[in-house]
């Protein structure tokens, strides 16, 4: 049978790292999982006994396509909270995860043949997402001295969208209010549409992070319960979009979803209340972080963008190797660490980047950094 050439995406390469990491546990070797972006902890405790109620008194059928309307109110309540900005819940739109998200927005937002700036190193499937879609991805390949975040003078004009994340995957850096500003008022002068990816959002640790929501209203924002919330498998994020859009994204997302998990949706409610729990897991990150940024530069890996946010170190491996991915698998063969390859996030500089990510136990993270310092030692570094 026939294949369309949009389906022709690449793999997701953390991904397949999961995949010989769970094949290398499967004939007995215990290996720290330092590639996958996930939380180890489980959703909050009252998000779970949030579902175990409601499953016993409702049939969990379809909601309406924009979301539970008291979650779309707790959504909103939450920019109060963090940025102290006063956000209309009927912007809000509850999608199946922040994947959802993404389609919805590009569907809403381009058309076949567009061009969508996102910059590189940036999240792999921002690229597959838009390619499946047949709009055309521009990578905007950003400084080390700009911490890998765009600039204005990155934006060729012609583009219908520009995309950018605060805290980045891989890199961990923020946008400040003065660089959003920038970026955005750039795009707004050339007729770009600006989406602001906010997914790590409450994973920081030197002052907060600021939503592009407090530069401007005419913009699309997506976050998600996957990171802070710890609710990576339940499927369930967010979007906040202009006015002028709601009925517009309500109509495709009717056409393309129907609507969000109910019973993720009933869970979201609970955990936006659990801010206690989840600062907790967040003072775990931070130690992580503190270990890593402290002892990955005494075994051989000093070069990282500043982890201001998340958890990940994006760390430049050029003095080992031209090729991550044959060298994150070495490191998995003779270290049992499972790490992700730079060629994930950046097409044309990641055969010599490593990702590390510390979302897992504390005790973890110490043993993956004593492994590393073996393997590095044995190599001869």
């Amino acid at each position: 049978m026939r294949k369309s050439t949009r389906g022709q995406v690449d793999p997701f390469i953390v991904m397949d790292v999961m995949e010989a990491a769970r094949a290398a546990e499967e004939s007995g070797r215990h290996i720290i999982h330092m590639e996958v972006g996930q939380p180890s902890t489980p959703a909050p405790r009252a998000a779970r006994e949030a579902l175990v109620q409601e499953m016993g008194k409702d049939a969990l059928g379809y909601t309406v396509a924009l979301g539970l309307p008291e979650l779309r109110k707790g959504i909103a309540s939450l920019y109060k909270d963090w940025y102290n900005v006063d956000l209309d819940p009927a912007r809000v739109v509850v999608t199946p995860g922040s994947s959802g998200a993404f389609i919805l927005a590009f569907s809403a937002l381009f058309d076949a043949g567009d061009k969508v700036g996102l910059g590189e190193p940036g999240y792999p499937s921002y690229r597959q997402i838009l390619k499946a879609m047949s709009i055309e991805a521009v990578g905007l390949q950003t400084a080390a001295e700009n911490r890998y975040q765009p600039v204005p003078s990155d934006i060729p004009p012609g583009l219908a969208g520009m995309i950018t994340a605060s805290p980045a995957n891989p890199s961990g850096t923020m946008l400040g209010h003065g660089e959003l500003e920038a970026l955005i008022r750039k795009c707004h002068a050339q007729g770009t549409a600006f989406i602001a990816d906010e997914i790590y959002h409450g994973l920081q640790y030197d002052g907060r992070a600021v939503s592009a929501l407090e530069v401007s209203d005419d913009i699309y924002v997506i976050n998600s319960f996957s990171k802070y919330f710890s609710m990576t498998g339940w499927r369930v994020g967010w979007m906040i979009v202009p006015d002028d859009h709601i009925r517009h994204v309500e109509r495709i997302a009717q056409n393309m979803f129907i609507c969000a998990p109910h019973a993720s949706q009933v869970a979201a409610i609970a955990a936006l209340n659990s801010r206690e729990e989840l600062d907790a897991n967040l003072q775990t990150y931070r130690e992580n972080r503190r270990i890593l940024t402290e002892e990955l530069p005494k075994i051989g890996f000093e070069k990282f963008a500043p982890a201001d946010g998340a958890f990940y170190i994006y760390c430049d491996v050029s003095d080992y190797t031209t090729d991550s991915r044959a060298f994150a698998a070495e490191i998995l063969e003779k270290a049992g660490v499972a790490v992700t390859p730079g060629l994930d996030f950046d097409p044309r500089r990641g055969a010599q980047t490593l990702r590390f990510s510390y979302a897992r136990s504390t005790d973890d993270i110490r043993e993956g950094v004593k492994r590393l310092a073996g393997f590095m030692a044995d190599r001869g570094h």
